[in-house]
């Protein structure tokens, strides 16, 4: 067989998420002849839902690394550290492309020490964010401070990310590069169900308004602050109905403020679903209510479904969406304004179908294959700049 770059993608957990799922897809779609790709992950899912059996599915060489867990654990991290720098060191890996806050903090340092000639890490949004005990945040940006000595490049998938590490003393300017995450836009403009099938089987009545989303129950999502919403929107259209896509740690919390609001008849928790491009085909208004984010996916899915949106103004949100042109951008932490934005549009059917016009045009700037060719020329740039060729 003609020799290929190893590549090894390094991530702390495969659960279901956008990070997750960029880098299973990169992994997956990197041109074969070129390159041998390979994941290495810690063993730790939980509610959001797992995507190991989807990358073993796909033929994805794994290597599950027990030590590697999301927690702060001095000795699981120091075993974690050793036990990488030696599995890099043996797999002869030309290119460590490393994803999430622990597994690229660990996996940059274990990279550089295996002597790994080109090392790039992809910042899916900081682990730092206002509002964390200061003691943490300061934790997590010395931390990353040291772990970009040892890698070449920071892709971001925002260039808002990037100003972000800049502004706290993460890197240099020219160590940053923006890809922006992407997605299979024909999956989600040409759903396998259609909409009234979709609805029936969700209960939902067939000319009810739907409000819906896509995210994990966790407090970056601050999905309460999405209920909240949801309730100013129930007083408004009583006939409209709201779909939450999605699982996690803030379920039970998120139980109890739906009994509270009264909203138990009107509110579907979907749990774990993977038809996602079939349950946007039902949503009149897709809503974010996020208060951090990178470049959140469920947002481009939404865009390339056709599905007007009212987001959080977080982060990456921006570079997908113009505030009045393909979405409506509001506060974060601020329900009653998204439930407001929401309104407005169940409201106006004229400009929900020109925001969501728009919106699909945007979404081919997001392709999967854009994407993937983007990270092969950073790969190829930075194996010609280290002189790394195959024998």
């Amino acid at each position: 067989m003609t020799p290929r770059f190893r590549v090894l993608h390094s991530i702390t957990r495969l659960i279901v998420g956008g990070a997750q799922e960029l880098a299973l897809y990169t992994t997956a779609l990197l041109d074969q002849t070129r390159y041998e790709a390979s994941i290495l992950a810690g063993p730790q899912t939980g509610p959001e839902g797992e995507i190991i059996s989807e990358v073993r599915a796909r033929g994805i060489p794994l290597t599950i690394l027990p030590e590697l867990v999301r927690e702060i654990s001095p000795i699981k991290d120091l075993l974690a550290l050793v036990r990488l720098t030696r599995f890099m060191r043996r797999g002869r890996y030309h290119i460590v492309h490393t994803h999430s806050s622990k597994a690229g903090i660990l996996g940059r340092l274990a990279a550089r020490w295996a002597g790994v000639p080109v090392i790039v890490h992809t910042v899916h949004g900081w682990g730092f964010y206002q509002g964390q005990h200061p003691a943490v945040r300061t934790l997590y940006i010395t931390l990353e401070r040291l772990a970009d000595r040892c890698c070449d490049r920071l892709i971001v998938v925002s260039r808002l990310n990037a100003e972000k590490g800049l502004a706290v003393g993460i890197s240099r300017p020219e160590k940053y590069v923006t890809i922006h995450g992407g997605l299979d836009v024909t999956r989600y403009a040409q759903p396998t169900v259609d909409r009234l099938a979709m609805r029936t089987a969700l209960g939902i009545p067939a000319t009810a308004p739907v409000v819906g989303t896509v995210g994990r129950l966790s407090p970056q999502k601050a999905p309460l602050d999405w209920l909240r919403a949801a309730a100013t929107v129930a007083q408004a259209v009583p006939e409209a109905r709201f779909v939450y896509v999605g699982d996690g740690p803030l379920r039970p919390a998120a139980e109890a403020l739906i009994a509270g609001l009264g909203l138990s008849e009107r509110v579907i928790l979907t749990g774990l679903r993977r038809d996602v491009p079939e349950l946007l085909a039902t949503f009149d208004v897709f809503a974010l209510s996020s208060l951090w984010e990178g470049l959140p996916l469920a947002i481009l899915q939404a865009l390339a479904a056709g599905v007007p949106v009212v987001s959080t103004r977080v982060d990456g949100v921006e570079e997908a969406i113009t505030a009045g042109v393909n979405g409506v951008l509001v506060p974060p932490g601020q329900p009653q304004a998204l439930g407001q934005a929401i309104i407005a549009l169940l409201q106006d059917p004229i400009q929900a179908r020109q925001l969501a016009a728009a919106g699909r045009e945007r979404a081919q700037d997001f392709s999967l294959s854009k994407m993937v060719a983007q990270i092969d020329a950073l790969y190829q740039e930075l194996l010609a700049q280290k002189g790394v060729r195959l024998i």
